[in-house]
């Protein structure tokens, strides 16, 4: 599909530590076809409390061509974006711009994009998260885009559905399975090495995120949560626990205050950290217990690693999820009770033979192709 005859570059958006994660596969496939991409790094990236995620981008191999700063409120990010997006778009001038999901600050650029004219391509539309503003933004986004990468078979259907032409549609995959399954992961001893923290062979990774439309409030989420794990490790005494720092969805302040006196409580046992990276995120959930929380890399990575995922609340409701995932609501009476069964044996075995609807083959090929078609 020749949509042009420019030979600009492929712009890439990333706001977040999980969101770069995702795009690098992409970038590289990009690199290695002679297209070095643009690498618009914004928001979160340059927050020093979850962890300046810049530097992974750089670490990576990637110098961002433009450094967005943004406030850490979403609808004041979301203007920042819109304003520096523009203005960086149109110094750069790419062939088209890469979007992935959801975030608040995404729509900013996706925003600034069409009003520059400048094609964008949407990684992930299709899914649903009812629990989170995120869907409304997703969609969103879908409604602007020119050329679509959903990860699922069922997620093209929706953006079908959604009156988007069929060939400009191309199920890909999701590009965290990619991940999980191409990277060189860590053993246990190098992983305990790098974080310097001894987890045996007994332990849970955790990431809670904001539900942003529940109308429990984050905080009150985020204490239940807590609650729950608090009784989950007083009745496994052996039993450790990985807890990575929230998004910025909202003011993450209070939650990560919440998290660091949860910690003091077992210091021994509980390791604390913004942000793992994605090598020893993916190491991590290759060898832990399972994998809990609200994150979707619970949902989509996880399972092809073969480890159970407790999802928790509704903030991934409406996702697409394999028999590896569990859901419980976000009381601490049912996050204790499921996090029992979910660590069971014989719901590790059930993790173990299932299947994920979020697997394709060659996903960042399948991408890059779909992306040098606007070129």
């Amino acid at each position: 599909m020749n949509l042009s005859n420019s030979d600009r570059q492929i712009a890439i958006a990333t706001g977040t530590r999980a969101d770069w994660g995702l795009l690098l596969p992409l970038a590289q496939e990009l690199r290695t076809r002679g297209h070095e991409p643009l690498i618009m790094a914004t928001h979160a990236h340059f927050f020093d409390e979850l962890g300046m995620t810049v530097n992974e981008i750089i670490a990576d191999g990637f110098t961002p061509a433009c450094r967005i700063l943004t406030s850490r409120v979403p609808a004041e990010a979301m203007a920042d974006t819109t304003v520096g997006f523009a203005g960086h778009l149109s110094e750069l001038q790419p062939g088209a711009l890469v979007i992935l999901g959801d975030r608040f600050e995404m729509l900013g650029a996706a925003s600034a994009a069409v009003l520059s004219n400048v094609p964008i391509v949407h990684i992930a539309g299709g899914n649903v998260t009812l629990g989170a503003f995120d869907n409304s933004i997703r969609n969103a986004i879908s409604q602007m885009a020119t050329l679509h990468l959903p990860e699922t078979d069922k997620c093209g259907e929706r953006l079908a559905s959604m009156g988007i032409a069929p060939e400009r549609i191309v199920v890909a995959g999701s590009p965290g399975v990619y991940n999980a399954l191409n990277i060189n992961l860590l053993s246990l001893s190098e992983l305990e090495e790098s974080l310097h923290f001894q987890l045996g062979d007994d332990f849970l990774l955790a990431t809670m995120h904001a539900a942003t439309l529940d109308t429990v409030p984050p905080l009150q989420q985020m204490t239940n949560f807590l609650d729950g794990l608090r009784i989950h490790l007083n009745e496994f005494p052996n039993r450790r626990l990985i807890l990575t720092y929230p998004n910025s969805d909202s003011d993450t302040t209070l939650l990560i205050k919440a998290i660091e006196d949860f910690k003091t409580e077992f210091p021994e046992r509980i390791l604390t950290i913004p942000s793992l990276g994605r090598v020893r995120y993916l190491s991590a959930a290759a060898l832990c217990r399972a994998v809990i929380g609200n994150s979707s890399s619970g949902i989509e990575e996880t399972p092809s690693l073969g480890i159970p995922t407790l999802d928790i609340g509704n903030r991934q409701s409406g996702r697409e999820r394999g028999e590896g995932v569990m859901h419980c609501e976000g009381d601490a009476e049912s996050i204790s009770k499921a996090l029992h069964e979910v660590t069971s044996e014989r719901f590790r075995e059930i993790a173990g033979k299932a299947s994920n609807p979020y697997f394709k083959e060659n996903t960042p090929a399948r991408q890059a192709d779909f992306c040098l078609s606007l070129l």
